[in-house]
């Protein structure tokens, strides 16, 4: 198999490089030619354990840190033209799986954006889309919608909440107003309690805060106290994300050098560190990097779905779709101009019977992916599982970026049967990942263009 290059383990890299949510990264992507039809990509797939993200790419207001597929507001009609062309794609999608066997979701998402900048009617039609056109049952399976404090109203919650919601992500950044505007994200804290209480109010199981370290001005203290504030809540889950400065985005466009030093990256490291043991002494477990849950918190219900191997839809203009040799999505831009005119694209579009942007995945991408998408969870990667997918352990295709994990004092278990990154191997997740990028995938990330 082919092997990125190794830095040497006295070679420390910088901790904030790359949030890996997905492997390749979309900056990976290329238009397609040609361009495949869904059927024959979907055909031989497994369709018993699929995921179901539907994206909607609209905001109130655009963070400053925020390099997300979406666009501030929407003009008249275009929030139910979206909607229409959402629902042809989940038609295309429904038909092109087939029914030789019959799909099956086991879990579903909406995010953005902000899927609850829609109107709680909106709502309904997307909750009918995701059911009646792409045939999940949102009410047997986990569904996750992402929300904000403006746009939590109860009339929307009580649409999402009957129709199957179990876990509801608040993304409130920072209880402290000053750290908000810094990171433009204006918002009162009245709001944000207010949002919380109905968000409680509703009985959606699962509640999810996300907080953000780094901002410009934050200090130990008020870290904590955004942290007390979130706790006082008692959600079942908190997500710790550091802040990032991307190109093209509010805050990117007025950074300095100085923003990425090694003075910022130690800032956050030992934000991190505060708020991962903060949360620990209050009975949260670390599942990753980023994600802390209340060791008695509820089940979602039942979900079966491994990230690793099973097959994902994604309906909307930001959303991935994912085959075993094929991750695929519309095309990719962060400036407002560019996501606009492609969110126009796409609500104009009628026929989405094929693929048109994406990265074709040969085994050793395979490979790397599933080690990533094992590795930087908590639990660590099973060599067992590893060994029944591939026939080659991590340890005979990855030895040498092991053994410099292993020569940091990242890997807390290194034995046969099992890869655990250790708490400070956790804590520099961000650089892990990019060790493990094929060269072809980095050449690619590095030759996009912005836009």
């Amino acid at each position: 198999m082919t092997v990125a290059p190794v830095a040497a383990a006295h070679t420390v890299p910088r901790p904030y490089q790359s949030y890996l949510y997905a492997y390749p990264h979309k900056t990976a992507y290329r238009p397609l030619e040609p361009r495949p039809a869904l059927d024959q990509l979907w055909a031989g797939e497994s369709r018993q354990a699929l995921s179901l993200y539907l994206h909607i790419p609209f905001c109130e207001v655009r963070c400053g840190f925020c390099n997300l597929f979406t666009r501030v507001g929407a003009p008249d009609g275009l929030t139910g033209r979206y909607l229409d062309a959402l629902s042809r794609q989940a038609v295309a999608v429904r038909e092109a799986l087939g029914d030789e066997p019959p799909p099956r979701f086991a879990n579903a998402a909406f995010g953005g954006g902000t899927p609850t900048f829609l109107e709680a009617a909106e709502l309904e039609r997307l909750c009918d889309i995701a059911e009646r056109d792409m045939g999940a049952d949102l009410r047997s399976v986990p569904l996750s919608v992402e929300a904000s404090p403006a746009t939590a109203s109860a009339d929307r919650l009580a649409v999402l909440v009957r129709r199957g919601a179990t876990r509801l992500s608040l993304g409130v950044q920072s209880f402290v107003e000053e750290e908000a505007r810094a990171a433009v994200r204006p918002q009162r804290r009245a709001d944000v309690e207010a949002a919380l209480t109905r968000i409680r109010e509703s009985a959606v199981p699962v509640l999810n805060i996300d907080l953000i370290y780094g901002i410009d001005g934050q200090t130990t203290a008020s870290w904590r106290y955004s942290l007390d504030a979130a706790l006082a809540w008692r959600p079942e889950e908190i997500y710790l994300y550091p802040l990032y400065i991307r190109p093209l985005t509010g805050l990117g466009r007025h950074a300095d050098a100085r923003i990425a030093d090694r003075d910022w990256d130690e800032q956050r490291l030992r934000l991190y560190r505060e708020g991962r043991d903060h949360l620990l002494s209050e009975g949260y477990e670390q599942v990753s990097m980023r994600m802390f849950r209340r060791a008695d918190a509820p089940s979602q219900g039942p979900d079966d779905y491994a990230c690793q191997t099973d097959g994902m839809i994604g309906l909307g203009c930001g959303a991935r779709s994912y085959t075993s040799a094929l991750h695929y999505s519309f095309d990719y831009a962060v400036s407002m101009r560019e996501v606009r005119a492609i969110i126009d694209d796409y609500s104009a579009t009628e026929d989405f019977s094929r693929a048109l942007h994406g990265r074709w995945v040969d085994e050793d991408e395979a490979r790397r992916r599933h080690l990533l998408q094992s590795l930087l969870q908590a639990e660590g990667l099973e060599s067992g599982d590893y060994l029944r997918r591939f026939g080659t352990t991590p340890a005979d295709d990855f030895a040498a970026e092991l053994d410099v994990l292993a020569r940091r004092g990242w890997l807390q278990d290194a034995g046969t049967e099992r890869f655990r990154l250790s708490p400070e191997g956790l804590a520099h997740s961000d650089a892990i990942g990019p060790e493990f990028f094929s060269q072809a995938v980095r050449d690619a990330m590095t030759a996009y263009e912005s836009k």
